[in-house]
């Protein structure tokens, strides 16, 4: 089975999504990626050196600049006349553009796949995560989203894939790019960081927010999250979200601070190898994922703990 896998970048380097979109499918065979951009030659380079990968296909044209949906997917679904499946990182970008693809091939779409349990068998998560599904499927091709967290990250040296240069469709021009406006920040990204502070609609505001999570997040050099509610709230911006809707984290340590433990957050955290939860309700549901909990008031334990560090 050959496989083709989005490989999600921003024109000069790869994600870290994408290695663990090259592990899951090199669980099914071979392994080719498709890099689709403008410049991105150096991108496709980086690319062939992710160990297992085959073959690299590289779409370098102005219309794949800033990886539209309505372009990307035409072009991967003309690439997958010579492939039997596409794979792509159950990120924002990946989730874009796979259903579009999956549409294009009428085939239906198996998203957020945990584990690979044969050619066309695979568990994902129903439920906000309360049940895990096996599922098969029976269409000609598969079109797959996939877990970060779920699978080892691909190692970025090793391999000598070919790089080859494709072309294809550019869409028909429904959408076009205006503008980004992006967050920068110094602390590590959600989905990469070992440890992440997160704050809930506990904290009150935003000033309450960055005043008591931020210093702590900063000692620890940590990544920062918020729950869905704290998020709605305007605490902090979307990005921050950790949960079903947000980002998907497995760290080596989650720190839920004013954090219920809604099922919607919890789904998006509960795989960390450590949570460390705090809140002054002994019943909250956080408390039944944490490996260690405190109850008691956020505005005098945070601050301590903040100092001690």
């Amino acid at each position: 089975m050959k496989t083709l896998v989005w490989v999600e970048h921003d024109n000069n380097e790869v994600k870290d999504a994408t290695l663990a979109a090259v592990t899951a499918a090199s669980k099914l065979g071979e392994v080719h990626l498709l890099v689709a951009g403008s410049n991105c030659g150096s991108v496709g380079e980086a690319a062939a050196k992710i160990a297992g990968v085959g073959k690299v296909h590289v779409a370098d044209d102005a219309a794949y600049a800033n990886a539209l949906p309505e372009a990307v997917a035409p072009l991967v679904a003309d690439l997958m006349g010579h492939h039997d499946a596409f794979v792509a990182p159950a990120t924002t970008t990946g989730k874009n553009i796979a259903p579009r693809v999956a549409a294009l091939l009428d085939v239906m779409q198996i998203s957020d796949i945990l584990s690979v349990e044969g050619d066309k068998t695979f568990t994902r998560p129903i439920y906000a995560g309360n049940a895990i599904a096996t599922v098969e499927s029976t269409d000609p091709k598969l079109v797959i989203t996939v877990r970060g967290t779920a699978f080892d990250k691909a190692e970025t040296e090793g391999g000598n894939g070919e790089v080859e240069s494709v072309s294809g469709p550019t869409g028909n021009g429904t959408s076009s790019f205006v503008g980004e406006e992006l967050a920068k920040s110094e602390r590590p990204e959600l989905t990469s960081a070992k440890i992440i502070v997160s704050g809930g609609r506990a904290l009150k505001d935003s000033a309450t927010f960055e005043e008591y999570i931020m210093p702590l997040a900063d000692k620890l050099g940590a990544g920062v999250g918020a729950s869905r509610a704290a998020v709605d709230a305007g605490y902090v911006p979307n990005d921050y979200q950790v949960g079903q809707t947000g980002k998907i984290v497995a760290p080596e340590v989650y720190i839920a601070i004013g954090i219920s433990g809604a099922i919607q957050h919890l789904a998006g955290m509960k795989d960390s190898k450590t949570i460390i939860a705090i809140n002054k309700d002994e019943d909250a549901p956080i408390f039944q994922v944490a490996d260690i909990g405190l109850v008691g008031d956020l505005y005098k334990i945070v601050p301590e703990l903040t100092e001690k560090l």
